[in-house]
Order: C-alpha cells, then structure tokens, then sequence
C-alpha cells in the first residue's frame, strides 16, 4: 500500500459519519480539493504484465462520488472510458449471491483473506477449500462459473447485463483489452483448472477462464464505478435509475469480502487507513462503499507495487476522513447533567 497517505489528525480533525453525506456545495468542494491536491503526484507505475494496459496516460485522473440519494460530484476524466479489471469481483459475486443465496456463496467461494498476492496458486494448495473468498483470482474464476448459465455466453451475459443494471448503462467489453489479456492469462488457466482438479470449479475451466476475462474487460469510466458503488451502498438499489440490482441482504454480505479481502493481501492496512469496504483494479480505478451514504470511486493507472493505484488511494483516504466516509471514527457521547 501506498506509504504516504495523509494522517493530519492532529491538524484537521476527521469528520466522524452521522449516516449522511455533507451538504452538496461541500461535497463538491472536498471532490474538487481532493483533484487539486493530488493531480500533481507523480509516484507509480502503470501495469504493463497486460500489454494494452501499458498505453495508458498516466496523467488519466478522475475522481466521483455518488451519494444514496443519486447525486452525482465529479471532476476529472470522469467520461475516460477504462476496463473494469478486479474491480468487477464484488459486483459479480453479489450478482451471484443473489443467484443461489449467500449461504451456497460462502460454503462454495468462502469469505476469508488468504494473505497471499491475488493470483497466488499456494493459497489454492494450502486452504482445504480451495477457494478462500471471491475477491483473489481463484475465488473470481470459481464465482464467475457459478453464473447461471449452461454456455459461456449465457453466463457472460448475465454478468454483462447484472453489471449494467449495477452502473445504469449499458456496459461493452473492450475487445482490445479482451484480446490482450487472452494472449497473457495463461496464470489464471492454471488457476482454473488446478480449481478444477480438486472440484472447486463449476465449469468448464477453459470456458470459465474465458468468461472470466470478458468480465475484467467490460469497459467503464469513473462515473460508472461510482453508481455502481452507490447501488451497493444502496442497499442494491441503483440510487439513479432506481432499479432493484440485488437483494438488500445481499449488499452488507458483499461489503462485508470486500472490507476483508478487497486489497487483498494489504486489506487490513486499507481498513486501518481508510475504514471503508475497497476494491481496486490494475487498469487504475478504486472504488469504496459507505454503507447508506453513497459510493466514491477514483481513476488513475499509476499504480505502487502492490497494484493499486497512489493517486486514488490518496483521494480515499482524504476523502473518506473529510466526508466522514470512515465506519470506525466516533466521537464520546456527551453526558448531560
């Protein structure tokens, strides 16, 4: 995780959540700030291990909040369409905790961090369920082939439209992206059928590696991933369209993975920054949910070692003290006399 975000406690005290977002001219204001504060840095390195991933701008820098209520604050490029990568993980296993209930979710994808890298083949081999939870590779793989669906195309067409339905567009795989990460998954064919070997995959481990790498390269923006994100936070309601996505329980059972496992093996120092539910992607987007107040995201492929991207963590956790996004700060109760 990036090692530099801003802790200025002492100065200017965090905002603690009261269950609402501030007024809208400040929410724009602190948007704005964030934008100003942070365009400049210049630390990180955009994710090459995906060729077409290497052409990005570094300078692509985007930042939206969406609150519960459907109102939109951004600045940037907000309107730069990015592919969705890992950050489609928490939406796809909502989409199928909803499909076969979320007890069937955590019994078959379980719901732990497994403290090792996202594509790691030594969690598969050390954990007796094979996969720990949904946000890692493994644990994707095994929920995108439990999509409904008896062929790869149904199955991703359910995702492509769930998803949609997530972000209020409707949403196209990139095929450059598609054809690039084709030609460089051969890790997560592995994956996949070493998933299978052990009967922790349920389809076909070619197909559902395929479909898996469709997901990653369904195209968004900033815009998008924030409305997703507020549909989460929305008890899955889209706050815009004010479509029903998924059932509400649904929603603080998804929140619950991505506050463990959404940074993977660096989710706990995400939670002890930031104090919100995280997912991020190595195409540079971040989003994060505050459970009945909306949803932030960010864009910016430049990314630290660990993948994520400096610039959007350094928003979120700006942000997140200053909107009072953090589920961890409170205050004393006043006592009366």
């Amino acid at each position: 995780m990036h090692q530099r975000l801003p802790f200025d406690e002492t100065t200017t005290p965090p905002r603690v959540s009261t269950g609402e977002l501030p007024r809208s001219e400040e929410v724009q204001e602190l948007v704005t700030e964030a934008y100003q504060r942070y365009r400049g840095t210049k630390e990180g390195h955009v994710a090459d291990y995906i060729p077409v991933l290497a052409a990005a701008s570094p300078a692509l820098f985007g930042i939206c909040v969406v609150g519960a209520r459907g109102r939109s604050f951004e600045i940037g490029d907000v309107d730069v369409g990015f592919s969705i990568q890992s950050v489609s993980k928490p939406f796809v296993f909502a989409l199928v905790a909803d499909a076969v209930g979320s007890d069937t979710a955590r019994r078959r994808l379980g719901v732990n961090s497994t403290g090792f890298p996202f594509n790691s083949l030594m969690a598969i081999e050390l954990n007796d369920h094979r996969t720990m939870n949904p946000l890692v590779n493994a644990g994707a793989i095994a929920t995108t082939s439990l999509v409904p669906g008896t062929t790869a195309d149904e199955k991703f067409e359910q995702i492509r439209k769930g998803l949609s339905r997530f972000a209020g567009r409707d949403l196209r795989v990139n095929e450059e992206v598609y054809a690039s990460e084709s030609s460089s998954n051969m890790r997560n064919q592995g994956i996949a059928h070493l998933l299978n070997s052990y009967g922790s995959l349920y389809f076909d481990p070619d197909e559902a590696t395929d479909v898996y790498t469709r997901q990653c390269s369904l195209e968004v923006t900033v815009h998008d991933l924030a409305v997703m994100a507020a549909t989460l936070a929305n008890g899955g309601v889209n706050p815009q369209t004010q479509e029903r996505v998924v059932v509400r329980g649904v929603c603080r059972r998804v929140l619950a993975v991505m506050a463990t496992a959404g940074l993977y093996e660096l989710s706990g120092d995400w939670l002890y920054e930031i104090g919100v539910p995280g997912k991020s992607g190595v195409s540079g987007g971040i989003v994060t949910v505050s459970p009945g107040k909306g949803g932030l995201a960010t864009f910016s492929p430049p990314l630290d070692p660990a993948g994520n991207s400096v610039r959007g963590q350094l928003v979120t956790k700006f942000l997140s003290e200053r909107l009072g996004l953090n589920l961890f700060a409170s205050e004393p109760v006043q006592q009366q006399i």
